[in-house]
């Protein structure tokens, strides 16, 4: 491996000035800055990460916390850890990926160990028991590290009470509202909400809760009857949801599904029981636009902007760990694409 000291003879310099070059500690001249990195770059150097460290108490880590449930939709996470680990490498982070159920106890190891400069915490709930400890150094957004020094986090996702911190999210509650609002231009008085699942809303997670009531508030306003039925996802749940929903509201014709694993078992059952789409009921998803193109029939869909979500993260906690990044909410619009599920509700 080339040694930082190689590097300095190559370049003519002391290996004081390389270390200066590569920490920013200190200025220097272009001409000198210039001759270092070319040097670094033709022999092909390395700073070791543990000694960079020591030296400038950053590990250059973000922890991205992404609790991996069973009743979530792995593929839309992961998505967002992508964009996150991307988005972190451009600004010269590398990402530590934690995935248990452990809670406010991962803070505090993150925290209190120094494995990570920052943290963006996912799977946000109205009543996130993480939160405090993120409020807990004194500075809004930061927790304390083991240093006594205020340590960055966003969260993607909307709790109940945002104050003292920073948040990304589509608006769901938008979201909800947009979907009842085509189903009502179309018509449709009858509406039915196949929801994620049962312990999803359990949770209270904050997407599941504020697409719910941004679609009921807005389906009052306009006359919409709506009925939300929690569903775990697969062709049997997906029977019975249906059933349950058909034996309460018969004259059901509009269906909102925010739940990626009942798309397709919901599709196959309608026509099994020759109801046609768009011709007898409606369908819009609330998932990523793959899900939505790829089903049986094209469906009309919000979609999950889950890159622009991981993108913007990073880009606050890097203003953050910069020092000039402020506390606030970034909510996404929602946008909805028409496709082949929607029509006129049938007369």
């Amino acid at each position: 491996m080339v040694t930082l000291a190689e590097v300095a003879q190559h370049a003519g310099v002391s290996a004081s000035t390389v270390s200066y070059v590569l920490s920013g500690k200190r200025s220097i001249s272009a001409g000198t800055r210039e001759r270092v990195e070319q040097s670094i770059q033709q022999l092909g150097y390395h700073p070791n990460a543990g000694a960079r460290a020591l030296a400038s108490s950053r590990s250059n880590i973000i922890a991205l916390m992404i609790p991996l449930r069973t009743d979530m939709y792995v593929p839309v996470m992961m998505e967002i850890a992508i964009a996150v680990a991307t988005s972190a490498r451009t600004h010269g982070y590398d990402v530590l990926l934690l995935t248990g159920e452990e809670g406010p106890d991962a803070v505090r190891r993150v925290t209190g160990s120094g494995l990570a400069d920052a943290m963006i915490l996912m799977d946000v709930e109205l009543d996130d028991e993480r939160l405090p400890l993120l409020r807990a150094g004194g500075t809004p957004g930061r927790a304390k590290s083991r240093l006594g020094e205020d340590q960055p986090s966003v969260l993607i996702g909307l709790p109940a009470d945002t104050s003292g911190l920073t948040c990304v999210d589509l608006d769901f509650g938008a979201t909800g509202a947009l979907c009842a609002e085509h189903l009502a231009m179309l018509g449709h008085r009858d509406i039915a909400v196949i929801g994620e699942a049962p312990a999803v809303y359990e949770r209270h997670t904050g997407f599941a809760e504020r697409t719910l009531d941004g679609l009921r508030s807005r389906s009052r306003e306009l006359g919409v009857r709506v009925l939300h039925r929690p569903c775990e996802g697969g062709y049997d749940a997906m029977s019975l949801t249906l059933s349950r929903i058909f034996d309460e509201r018969p004259g059901t014709t509009g269906f909102v599904v925010q739940n990626e694993s009942a798309v397709e078992p919901l599709l196959a059952l309608l026509r099994q029981q020759g109801r046609a789409i768009p011709e007898d009921v409606s369908v819009i998803a609330i998932c990523p636009d793959q899900v939505a193109t790829q089903a049986s029939v094209r469906l009309t869909s919000v979609a999950i902007p889950a890159q622009e979500m991981g993108r913007h993260a990073v880009e606050h906690l890097i203003a953050k760990l910069e020092g000039h990044g402020k506390d606030e909410v970034v909510l996404l619009a929602p946008e909805l694409t028409v496709r082949a599920s929607t029509g006129p509700a049938a007369s």
